[in-house]
């Protein structure tokens, strides 16, 4: 532990030089005295930028296309994605936990695979609205999200065979 601490302060130029003389006045005096604020210019720009949030979130809700996904299809394809949706964060969560300089470059792989799906995935998407639904865009949808499963399921597996030859190369150190 202390190792890793000295190696990161040895690594990292942290600025350890002493203020200019009178800082401490300087900051007392604009303490003591806060320059003035005019609140009725705050007032009137505070009412301003609400308005124009407003008009701005009322504009983009307008204009933005409906878009259909999975979720809209039906209760049961609702429940579908969000059960693929949730246990997929709940793998990459723990992917990232055994990111180490041994799991990089397996980690990277995979996360590559999992764009290039979810890149396909965006073109089902957009196929589902050019056409309605179709059960075949539907079924490539799901294996898409099985897909991802089976790439970050295979990928903790590695992981963990990883871990596992590690160990047993450090208890063979240690006999």
């Amino acid at each position: 532990m202390e190792d890793n601490l000295d190696t990161f302060f040895s690594e990292n130029k942290f600025d350890f030089h002493e203020p200019h003389s009178g800082h401490a006045e300087r900051f007392k005096r604009k303490l003591n005295n806060p320059g003035k604020v005019n609140k009725t210019s705050w007032k009137w720009l505070s009412v301003a930028a609400s308005v124009v949030l407003l008009v701005g979130f009322w504009l983009g809700a307008n204009q933005q296309p409906t878009q259909l996904d999975l979720a809209d299809l039906s209760p049961k394809m609702e429940e579908t994605q969000n059960y693929f949706v949730a246990t997929i964060h709940h793998e990459l969560k723990e992917l990232e936990k055994h990111r180490s300089l041994d799991t990089e470059v397996i980690i990277e792989d995979a996360l590559e695979e999992l764009e290039k799906l979810e890149d396909r995935y965006k073109y089902f998407i957009d196929e589902l609205n050019e056409n309605g639904y179709e059960k075949r865009i539907v079924y490539e949808m799901i294996n898409n999200y099985q897909q991802r499963l089976e790439i970050l399921n295979n990928v903790i597996q590695q992981i963990e065979e990883i871990k596992n030859t590690n160990t047993i190369q450090k208890d063979e150190a240690y006999i």
